[in-house]
């Protein structure tokens, strides 16, 4: 098996739910703020043309930076939000009452950009300035429709955005967890041994990967069909959560295949630890033709710089372990100078 480098499922659903707005409302926005700049240019004002050109800027390295990367949409939405507001506050102040119209598009639009911890203070922003531009809000009378719709739009926006905002924490935690074990998969153990590798602690010398597959797997599906294997590997999920220590970590990968990121002091301590995790599986796992066993594969941590180094090493023992006649383990040979 060859790990993947593809993006996530996560990655995927927040450039769905924030960087899909993003890449239609950086460039109009940009767009709109040009052209304005233009009409004041044309109508005799360069001052403002000019002033009108710096606050579309943001917008526009917004729209280059999506473009580069769909990755970028946090500071991309940061950036859109300061053309937004001070676009808002440039077409109220210089055209009045009737510019109020965008007013009410950027505050709800900045919702749906960025994190509400950005999109409120923002809007909170622009309104203070809205009501302290005299003869817009608050003037001799007071713009009262105006009030009420500001008012109705932040507390719409809010609200929707705080519910997106939680939908979207749900769907990061269904899109870290495996469906049929309730286990972490493939893209949780990437993650965390990116941060376990990227992390300079001394202690992360004391860590091992254990990669386990069920014996003749094929076999249980193709003679008791798929719910069988299904169980299988219910149940081996099961005894893998009770037999792990308080610091070990077990993912599914795919298939049958299950991943242990297991601390380890030493070879014989892994050799130990992987030993039991053997014994409990070929004592405890039934299925409907009798006793289910494991084969499994270890590496200590050598140094590697990519994960996917340190995976291969485990890998390619759990080969010699199926090799060697399965329901056995081996152990990788220690990396005595890190991979370069």
């Amino acid at each position: 098996m060859k790990p993947s480098r593809d993006h996530s499922a996560l990655s995927a659903v927040q450039r769905e739910l924030r960087g899909a707005p993003l890449h239609t409302l950086a460039p109009v926005t940009a767009l709109v703020l040009v052209l304005f700049g233009l009409w004041q240019g044309v109508g005799g004002h360069p001052g403002n043309a000019a002033i009108s050109a710096v606050c579309a800027l943001p917008a526009i390295i917004a729209t280059l930076m999506l473009r580069q990367s769909a990755h970028r949409w946090e500071g991309a939405g940061i950036l859109l939000c300061i053309s937004t507001v001070l676009g808002s506050l440039l077409a109220a102040w210089w055209l009045g009452p009737t510019a109020l119209a965008w007013s009410y598009l950027a505050l709800m639009a900045n919702f749906f950009i960025a994190r509400i911890q950005v999109a409120a203070p923002a809007n909170l922003l622009l309104v203070a300035a809205l009501l302290a531009t005299p003869d817009l809000l608050l003037g001799n009378p007071a713009n009262v429709p105006g009030l009420i719709v500001i008012a109705l739009t932040f507390g719409i926006g809010y609200h929707f955005s705080r519910r997106l905002q939680g939908d979207r924490a749900r769907l990061e935690q269904l899109a870290a967890l495996d469906s049929l074990t309730g286990l972490p998969n493939r893209r949780m153990l990437e993650k965390t041994l990116l941060q376990l590798i990227g992390d300079a602690r001394a202690d992360r010398y004391q860590h091992a990967l254990v990669i386990l597959d069920i014996d003749h797997f094929k076999g249980i599906n193709d003679s008791h069909g798929h719910s069988a294997g299904d169980t299988a590997l219910s149940d081996l999920s099961m005894i893998l959560r009770f037999e792990l220590r308080e610091h070990d970590r077990v993912f599914r990968f795919g298939g049958e295949e299950f991943v242990i990121l297991a601390h380890a002091t030493s070879r014989e301590n892994l050799e130990s630890f992987t030993e039991r995790i053997r014994k409990a599986v070929y004592q405890s796992l039934r299925g409907p033709d009798g006793r289910i066993t494991i084969s499994l594969g270890a590496a200590m941590y050598g140094g590697e710089k990519h994960w996917q180094d340190w995976f291969s090493r485990a890998d390619a023992v759990l080969y010699r372990a199926k090799s060697n006649g399965r329901n056995t383990y081996v152990i990788a040979e220690d990396i005595v100078e890190e991979v370069a």
